[in-house]
């Protein structure tokens, strides 16, 4: 399963919301039968990284942003991966 543009409007922020919604993709996607999750972040994003990895996903990879600027900037976009296990 894909999580893909997970967001919080900013006057939301700090009040455990985006952490209740990652919880809750887990859980669906538990509850489905998929083993694993994966989600992509820019390197900017130092505070979904934190989210994400408290969460239980594990950087896997790394790419350079798909244009040239991207590429001339090393920017970079952070794999990220939760392993969901059978649920036991």
């Amino acid at each position: 399963l894909e999580l893909k543009r997970m967001s919080v409007s900013r006057e939301h922020r700090g009040r455990g919301l985006a952490r209740a919604l990652c919880r809750e993709v887990l859980a669906f996607a538990r509850a489905r039968g998929f083993g694993t999750v994966v989600l992509s972040t820019s390197m900017v994003q130092v505070v979904a990284q934190r989210l994400y990895e408290g969460q239980g996903f594990r950087k896997v990879g790394s790419s350079s942003y798909p244009s040239l600027l991207g590429t001339l900037l090393n920017f970079q976009i952070f794999h990220y991966r939760c392993d969901l296990g059978d649920g036991t």
